[in-house]
C-alpha cells in the first residue's frame, strides 16, 4: 500500500522565541560567528543595521525556494544615488540554511552578491533541499546578522499530500491604516501566503488619515518606488509575515499606477513615457520581492511574473498577471476616465469585442495548456481582479459594467471558462483581490442564463487596510447577480484556505479596527467547495 504523506506541520514558535537570536530589526544584529560578510576583501562594521528591511522566501519548488534580503542601513535615503544609504559597489554576504529553528543543523551555507544595480538586493535561488518540509535561514554581512527566517519547500509533483494551508492577502494601503491583519495572518502559521496585488500604493493622499506615505508625493521614479517599498517593508507585521511564511506573489495596478493597462495609463500619458515609469516600478518590485531571478529579472518595462506551482498531487496554483498584457480599457480616452469606469453595452460596444484579452495570447496559451494537462486534485487560479460578472443596474434601469476587471473583458472570461468546462479541469477555484471586499461567486458559462452550469468558484478577499466600496451601493446590485453567494465590504482582513483531497474550506477573516495596530480578528463567514462539485456552500 502506498504511504500517504501528511504535510509536515510548522513547529509553533512564539514571537519571543522566533526573534531570539535572530537580530533586532531596529538596531545592529548580533555578531556573526565565523560567517562571511565582505565588501570584496574588506570586513564591514556596520554603524546601522543593514538588514532593516528583513528577510523573505518565495517561489517554492520541491527542492528549494528563493531567499531574499536587501542591504539598506539608511532605509529611506533621500539621495537617489545612494539607495538605502549604500555606496555603489557590490557586497558579498553570507547565508546559512538549517533544518531547525536553533540553526544547529546547517545543510547549506555560502555567499551571495548584493548587486548595487538592484539596490543591493539578493535573490538566492536555493536548490538541493528535501521536499515538503520547513527550513530556517539567515544572512550575514560583516558584523551584522539578519533576523532568522522560516521557509518551506513544496511537496514533489504527484506526491500524495493530505493537507495544504494557505493565506491570501491583497491591497495594503499604508495611509489607510495599520497592518494588524498581517500580524493575525502570521499567527495562523500558513504553509504559504499568496499576495494578489496592490502590495504598495503609489499615490500620496492630500489628507492621509493614519500614516503618511514616503516622500509625501506619488511614486513615479525608481528612487520613489524604492522608498515606497522600503517604507512598507519597515512595518513589523509585514516583516513578520515574510519571515515566517513562503510567498507566492503577483501584482495589480498600484504597484505602478491606478488602473493602468499594458502601456496605457490612467492619465493618458504618452505610452513611451509611461513605459519608462512602468520600467522603474517593475524594477523596484523585483528588488523587494522573493522572486526567481532566472525567470523574472526585469528587462526595461517588461518582466514575466506569471508562474505555476505544484504541491504534491493535491493542488496546482497558477499565479497570473492581469496587468502587463491586457488590452486597453474599453472606450479609453477623453472625455472618459483613462482607467476603470462603468459603461453600458450601447454606449461602449468595444467592451464586447471578441479579440480583447486580459492575459495576452502567450499567457493565455500557457494557462490553458497547464490546466488541460494538470493531474492535481485542485486547480487554483490566483489573480488580481474580480472574474464574476457584476451587473450594475442604475435607477433608470440601465445595466452597466465596470471596465477594469474581467467585466471589461467578457470575451476573455468566456474563453477561459469554456476551456475549463471543455477540458474537464478538476476542481477549478479562482482566488482574487483588488475590490477591497469579500465575495463568494459561482462562475458560470453564461451569467445571464439561470440554467447555465457553474464551472468554477471564485473567492475574493478583502483588503489588508485599503478602504472598501460602499456596502449600501453594492448590496443593491445583488438581486441582479444571483451567482453572488456572499458579499461584505465593511471589514478589512484576509482569507485562510484549508485544502484537503475532499474539500477546500475558505474562511473570511476580518479585523476589528484598521486604525488600531492592536486590532483583534474574527471569522466573518466560511465556505467550502466539495471535491467534484462546482460551487461553494456555507461551512
Amino acid at each position: 500500500m502506498k504511504r500517504r504523506l501528511m504535510a509536515p506541520s510548522i513547529p509553533v514558535i512564539d514571537r519571543r522565541t522566533f526573534l531570539a537570536g535572530a537580530g533586532a530589526t531596529a538596531g545592529i544584529a548580533m555578531t556573526a560567528p565565523a560567517l562571511t560578510g565582505r565588501a570584496f576583501g574588506q570586513t564591514r562594521r556596520w554603524p546601522q543595521n543593514p538588514f532593516s528591511l528583513g528577510v523573505a522566501s518565495g517561489a517554492p519548488v520541491a527542492d528549494g525556494f528563493v531567499l531574499w534580503t536587501r542591504l539598506a542601513p539608511n532605509t529611506l535615503s533621500a539621495d537617489p544615488a545612494l539607495p538605502g544609504g549604500m555606496t555603489p559597489e557590490p557586497v558579498e554576504i553570507g547565508y546559512e540554511i538549517a533544518t531547525d529553528a536553533e540553526m544547529r543543523g546547517i545543510v547549506q551555507r555560502g555567499t551571495a552578491v548584493a548587486d548595487p544595480a538592484f539596490a543591493h538586493s539578493v535573490h538566492l535561488d536555493v536548490k538541493g533541499l528535501s521536499p515538503g518540509r520547513p527550513y530556517w535561514y539567515r544572512f550575514t554581512s560583516g558584523d551584522a546578522v539578519s533576523r532568522r527566517g522560516l521557509a518551506r519547500t513544496a511537496h514533489a509533483p504527484g506526491t500524495p499530500l493530505d493537507r495544504l494551508r494557505l493565506a491570501v492577502a491583497s491591497c495594503s494601503n499604508y495611509e489607510h491604516g495599520y497592518f494588524a491583519a498581517y500580524r493575525h495572518l502570521a499567527d495562523e502559521h500558513p504553509d504559504f501566503v499568496l499576495f494578489l496585488g496592490d502590495y504598495i500604493y503609489e499615490y500620496a493622499a492630500k489628507r492621509p488619515r493614519t500614516r503618511v506615505h514616503s516622500d509625501g508625493v506619488e511614486a513615479v521614479t525608481l528612487p520613489g518606488y524604492r522608498n515606497r517599498y522600503a517604507q512598507y517593508r519597515l512595518d513589523p507585521d509585514l516583516q513578520r509575515v515574510h519571515a515566517e511564511a513562503t510567498a507566492l506573489i503577483t501584482w495589480d495596478d498600484h504597484e505602478v499606477q491606478n488602473d493602468y493597462a499594458d502601456q496605457w495609463s490612467q492619465t493618458f500619458d504618452d505610452p513611451q513615457v509611461f513605459l519608462k515609469r512602468r520600467a522603474a516600478a517593475y524594477q523596484a518590485f523585483y528588488e523587494h520581492m522573493p522572486i526567481r531571478a532566472s525567470l523574472l529579472h526585469p528587462a526595461g518595462p517588461a518582466m514575466r511574473i506569471y508562474d505555476r506551482f505544484a504541491f504534491g498531487n493535491l493542488a496546482e496554483i497558477a499565479m497570473l498577471d492581469g496587468r502587463q498584457y491586457r488590452s486597453r480599457e474599453a472606450c479609453y480616452g477623453p472625455p472618459r476616465k483613462g482607467g476603470g469606469h462603468v459603461e453600458s453595452n450601447s454606449a461602449c460596444p468595444e467592451r464586447l469585442e471578441p479579440q480583447r484579452t486580459m492575459l495576452g495570447a502567450q499567457q493565455e496559451t500557457w494557462l490553458y495548456d497547464g490546466l488541460a494537462q494538470s493531474k492535481a486534485r485542485w486547480n487554483i487560479l490566483a489573480q488580481d481582479v474580480m472574474m464574476a460578472q457584476l451587473r450594475q443596474t442604475a435607477a433608470d434601469g440601465e445595466v452597466r459594467f465596470w471596465t477594469d476587471d474581467w467585466n471589461g473583458y467578457p470575451a476573455a472570461r468566456g474563453r477561459l471558462l469554456q476551456h475549463i468546462h471543455d477540458s474537464h479541469v478538476a476542481n477549478p477555484v479562482v482566488l482574487t483581490g483588488d475590490i477591497h471586499s469579500f465575495w463568494t461567486n459561482d462562475l458560470k458559462l453564461d451569467f445571464d442564463d439561470a440554467s447555465s452550469p457553474v464551472v468554477a468558484t471564485e473567492f475574493v478577499g478583502t483588503s489588508i487596510s485599503s478602504d472598501g466600496p460602499s456596502y449600501t451601493t453594492f448590496s443593491r446590485y445583488l438581486p441582479d447577480n444571483p451567482h453572488v453567494r456572499f458579499f461584505e465590504s465593511r471589514t478589512r482582513g484576509y482569507m485562510t484556505i484549508d485544502v484537503t483531497p475532499e474539500r477546500m474550506t475558505t474562511q473570511y477573516r476580518g479585523i476589528t479596527d484598521v486604525t488600531d495596530p492592536a486590532a483583534t480578528v474574527l471569522t466573518l463567514k466560511s465556505f467550502a467547495v466539495e471535491n467534484g462539485k462546482a460551487g461553494a456552500v456555507e461551512a
